[in-house]
């Protein structure tokens, strides 16, 4: 599904954080017009309703990259990734988690998993891709 990321944190330390406000909107129009092809007489109406959700401060302690992604539906998705490693003969092979710089991602969310994808290069034919952790998923 297509989500918005609202909310950038990382840090390779400890921290905690708030997931911030929000707000949407629609409108619907309605136009009259009546005439010939050399005069027309036109009125209209637009009616516009909107919600806001005020910032929330959550209770969460992580490291690593946490978002905040704003679902179709108006909830918001808070998801985090912690460093990879693979162990390697005697070291640790170690990287930090992929961050998209993009608010706009695809997001495949399997049990506590969400897998976020987000294209990288200018023609949009190539993409990046990392797996978050949920940890939490916010009514609206």
């Amino acid at each position: 599904m297509n989500v918005k990321v609202i909310q950038r944190q990382n840090n390779e330390t400890g921290y905690s954080g708030y997931v911030p406000g929000h707000s949407s909107s629609s409108s619907n129009t309605s136009v009259n017009c009546n005439g010939d092809s050399t005069n027309v007489d036109c009125s209209g109406t637009t009616r516009t309703t909107g919600t806001y959700t005020a910032p929330r401060t959550i209770s969460y302690s992580v490291t690593g990259t946490t978002l905040s992604l704003l679902l179709p539906d108006g909830r918001v998705a808070v998801v985090n990734c912690v460093s990879k490693y693979k162990l390697k003969m005697d070291y640790v092979n170690r990287r930090s988690c992929r961050m998209p710089l993009v608010d706009d991602v695809q997001a495949e969310f399997k049990g506590k998993d969400a897998k976020l994808i987000w294209t990288t290069s200018i023609d949009g034919k190539k993409f990046d891709s990392e797996t978050y952790k949920i940890l939490a998923v916010l009514d609206k």
